[in-house]
């Protein structure tokens, strides 16, 4: 089944007997988790709560490294973030994104007898993910944009795609139902407004899946309802598919909106958790 090489993702290093609780303190879920075949997806958070970068931990397996894997964009910001919290921790940090390859498999694809493979943490129907040295990557059969496709039919948000720096809270994107918070390990940086953010019931939006009539629109188009008011706006896609930012009540209502010169119609996927269904 289908396997894909993702060239947009990278891989920072964290190497160094403190590498687990440094992470520990600063990323939204319980790196503790991660060990071979097993990874953890989290997020690193401004102070106040908001959203920076998210990426995959890996354990290398070697007893010495965590393996992130994120944007490649991104890589070099993670360097310099993290670096800024280093201060006396026995860690060393570098963007090691042109020594790996990052590829995804979904579809019942099996997943490679590698130690660098695991289970996408996210959702079974994801799939797994592998990162494999770049001179002897495993062949691919499928392509990024064929990842895409798959990622926005479950609704799986792709970083900077679909979230915005110093704007998007975790809980509109779906990190709680994704696996990508811990609500028991304990402070780190943007806890407490994530914290407060769940349990006061302070989400008036969220990043669901829609389906497209018409030209897609570019990410930021912002969609109105049928009396004109302003609903949210679209973030990726690609064909007749994407995600987009909505107020909860036109998710519930289920409307089309209008987005440029198309119309989308919200999706809500099984896995996602809302106030009007779970008050039903």
């Amino acid at each position: 089944m289908p396997t894909a090489l993702l060239p947009d993702r990278g891989v920072v290093e964290v190497a160094g007997e403190d590498r687990v609780p440094f992470l520990q303190g600063l990323v939204s879920n319980d790196v503790t988790l991660a060990a071979p075949g097993r990874a953890v997806w989290a997020a690193l958070l401004t102070p106040q709560g908001k959203w920076l970068a998210d990426f995959f931990v890996f354990d290398a397996g070697d007893g010495q490294r965590l393996l992130l894997d994120c944007e490649r964009a991104q890589a070099p910001l993670l360097v310099q973030r993290l670096g800024r919290f280093r201060l006396r921790a026995r860690v060393a940090l570098r963007d090691a994104s042109d020594a790996f390859a990052v590829l995804a498999g979904w579809g019942g694809s099996a997943r490679p007898p590698a130690a660098l493979a695991a289970p996408d943490p996210r959702l079974p129907e994801a799939g797994w993910r592998l990162l494999a040295p770049a001179a002897s990557a495993p062949a691919a059969d499928a392509g990024p944009a064929d990842w895409d496709r798959h990622r926005l039919a479950l609704g799986l948000p792709d970083g900077s795609r679909d979230l915005e720096a110093d704007r998007t809270v975790l809980l509109e994107a779906g990190f709680d139902e994704l696996n990508g918070i811990s609500w028991t390990k304990g402070c780190y940086m943007g806890q407490e407004l994530t914290a407060r953010t769940k349990y006061r019931g302070l989400v008036k939006r969220r990043l669901v899946p829609v389906t497209v009539a018409g030209p897609l629109p570019a990410p930021g188009t912002p969609a109105f309802g049928p009396d004109g008011a302003e609903r949210g706006a679209m973030r990726s896609g690609r064909g007749d598919r994407g995600l987009a930012l909505l107020r909860l009540e036109a998710i519930a209502g289920g409307e089309a909106l209008a987005c440029g010169e198309a119309r989308i119609t919200p999706c809500v996927p099984a896995w996602m958790r809302l106030p009007a269904r779970d008050a039903a």
